[in-house]
């Protein structure tokens, strides 16, 4: 297995599908890397020379935000948002679908554990 940006990668796989595990790089943008790189469609991971994976990283680290720079940059707009009191900071903040989704009859899941982290909190108030 190859440790690349914080994720285990399996050796067997294609290259373009197996950097999409990495947070942050869907299809297109490891398509976009492996084509400034020169790298085919069929290439393995283990059929990868050093060099070309040093290409890959520093592509990585300069083109693109991931891991955990990416998650952290998520949360602090999230905080942003319930800091400013903005309805999607509110729908965050309920633990109910932020995007405009219909919760009459869908996210069930969500509203019952919002309903549950209250009646914690409500017993440990009384």
């Amino acid at each position: 297995m190859l440790y690349l940006f914080g994720t285990y990668i399996k050796k067997n796989k294609n290259l373009r599908i197996a950097l999409t595990s990495i947070y942050g790089l869907g299809y297109k943008n490891t398509c976009k890397i492996c084509n400034s790189i020169g790298i085919g469609n069929k290439k393995k991971i283990d059929k990868i020379t050093n060099t070309q994976l040093y290409t890959i990283r520093k592509i990585v680290n300069n083109k693109y935000k991931i891991s955990g720079d990416l998650r952290r940059i998520i949360s602090i707009n999230i905080k942003r948002y319930i800091d400013i009191k903005s309805y999607r900071g509110l729908r965050h903040k309920l633990s109910y679908p932020v995007r405009g989704q219909r919760t009459h009859t869908n996210a069930r899941t969500q509203k019952l554990n919002n309903l549950n982290k209250n009646i914690r909190y409500d017993k440990k108030n009384k």
